[in-house]
């Protein structure tokens, strides 16, 4: 199905071979085989493909005088850029400065834009126009740079000027990093080791359970509350004896034991009967109290207890489309089973991928990973957030350092770099190129996970500049499936895994999720 039957103008922003790296940030967990797990893809990064953005310069040929660049090699991931600028060849961002600052400032006798660079020089400053300038050209003699010495940057580049004076040459230089040369290891020469694919009945058991748990129903009962009985409650709290703010609430139902609540309500609701009260203490996590004591006083209304259906025949069919328990169970297994498949392609995929970053001895940028450290904490940080915690609450329940989270994120972002650079690689080695109606797919896929229109999903993209990143996202996809193709997987008892089997078990599941 074409863009025209998608419903959305959509073309790919870069079907070109890859020659800067255009990796970004995708937004969802890829279809499965291309980029299967749960948590998406091991490449999802934040590369920035700044140079694409930068503006372009209008020289004049005729006076054109040639820019200068030499590059030095700092390590196999970072290289630095020494560029030489004439001043003649600043005189177009000059012209754009000057145009520029004219609209802002008002001078009288002078209309807005008509402003002459002389009375600009006197009323803001001469430095303040050569600063503009040189702010608007440097991006632009960067990417030139880059083109001429064919580097595949990485990131934004660091710049510092060494040496510039009104009318002489601008000279400074930028580090970046750069994709490393990679060598690919042969494919067919990896093998991995997946978990042999049993079934136990233990594990039926457990999902039949669950099954019946579901339609369990509740009876009110005159006895005391015992853990796994469900009670409607009041509570009050207050500290000091001075009520909380938003600590009451009424009628709430609790399932005794699920520690959903307040720490030391289950203890305490434990043993009391309907119209019962009593008192017990705990610390606030939030509000204006937060890490007081608090006294909370807790009133059962009612309690009852679960009754669990028979499992019969009639449970079967009440439960499910099946007419026999037998049948149930049957399709309860296969339903483990296909599920344990989708695991054994996960664990062969991070297997593989973990073997070839190892063979090939892929580096990893150092600013691109301190990026990506930082653009993972930030995002801990506002999903925290949104949920009404911070850092230190979640440093205090995982009894965890900010140092211990950090060397986390430092060593998930470091594998995450050494994969896509790999796949990368091998997706230029091998011309991987991404259709049109491949790139849109997987729009659409993205739009329907986000609860958006294909077409404004796409457009947000160009918006935020991130619609390359999804191309590169797809790209990378193929070339993992390539990679899954092509090598080899056993289970822990010797026998071949099927990877079509795999496949299947994988389409399966992705179509019952939806």
């Amino acid at each position: 199905m074409g863009a025209r039957g998608r419903g959305f103008k959509s073309r790919h922003p870069d079907c070109r071979k890859h020659r800067t790296a255009a990796p970004g940030r995708p937004a969802h967990r890829a279809r499965p085989l291309s980029a299967p797990g749960a948590a998406g893809p091991p490449w999802r990064l934040a590369y920035t493909r700044w140079a694409e953005s930068a503006p372009r310069l209008n020289r004049d040929p005729s006076r054109s005088t040639p820019v200068k660049s030499t590059v030095e090699t700092l390590s196999p991931t970072r290289v630095r850029l020494a560029i030489e600028v004439p001043f003649v060849e600043l005189e177009p961002s000059l012209k754009k400065a000057y145009r520029e600052i004219g609209q802002q400032i008002q001078i009288p006798g002078f209309r807005k834009g008509k402003v002459p660079p002389a009375i600009i020089d006197q009323r803001v400053g001469r430095g303040t126009v050569l600063n503009e300038a040189v702010q608007e050209a440097i991006p632009q003699n960067i990417l030139t740079a880059v083109r001429e010495h064919d580097l595949k940057t990485l990131g934004r580049p660091e710049v510092e000027i060494t040496e510039f004076n009104d009318g002489d040459s601008l000279n400074f230089t930028a580090e970046v990093d750069v994709r490393p040369e990679i060598t690919v290891p042969d494919l067919s020469s990896i093998e991995v080791t997946v978990d042999e694919l049993q079934v136990g009945d233990n594990e039926i058991d457990e999902q039949v359970n669950s099954l019946r748990e579901r339609f369990a129903t509740l009876k009110t009962v005159e006895r005391p509350a015992a853990e796994g009985d469900y009670v409607q409650i009041d509570l009050r709290a207050t500290v000091d004896g001075e009520e909380v703010p938003g600590g009451s609430a009424s009628n709430i139902s609790h399932e005794v034991g699920s520690k959903q609540l307040l720490p030391g309500l289950d203890e305490a609701v434990v043993g009391l009967s309907a119209g019962e009260e009593t008192t017990f203490t705990t610390q606030l996590v939030g509000g204006d109290f937060a890490g007081r004591d608090a006294e909370v006083q807790v009133t059962v209304r009612t309690v009852k207890e679960k009754e669990l259906p028979e499992l019969n025949d009639e449970f079967a069919q009440l439960a499910s489309e099946f007419d026999t328990m037998e049948e149930l169970r049957a399709d309860l297994r296969e339903r483990v089973s296909r599920g344990k498949r989708v695991e054994q392609i996960y664990a062969a995929r991070d297997k593989a991928l973990e073997q070839l970053v190892e063979a090939a001895e892929v580096p990893a940028p150092e600013g691109v990973i301190r990026d990506e450290v930082e653009s993972r904490k930030q995002a801990m940080v506002d999903q925290l957030e949104r949920i009404g915690a911070s850092m230190e609450d979640y440093l205090a329940a995982e009894e965890k350092t900010e140092e211990q989270i950090d060397a986390e994120l430092s060593e998930a972002a470091t594998q995450g770099v050494k994969v896509q650079l790999l796949l990368d690689t091998l997706a230029d080695a091998e011309d991987v190129q991404v259709s049109d109606d491949e790139f849109g797919h997987e729009i659409v896929h993205r739009a329907q996970r986000a609860g958006m229109a294909p077409q404004q999903y796409y457009d947000q993209l160009v918006r935020s500049g991130t619609a390359g990143a999804v191309y590169g996202d797809v790209r990378r996809g193929k070339a993992l499936a390539s990679v899954m193709e092509r090598i080899t997987i056993k289970d822990s008892a010797g026998n071949v895994v099927s990877l079509d089997a795999l496949r299947e078990a994988s389409e399966q599941e992705h179509s019952h999720e939806h």
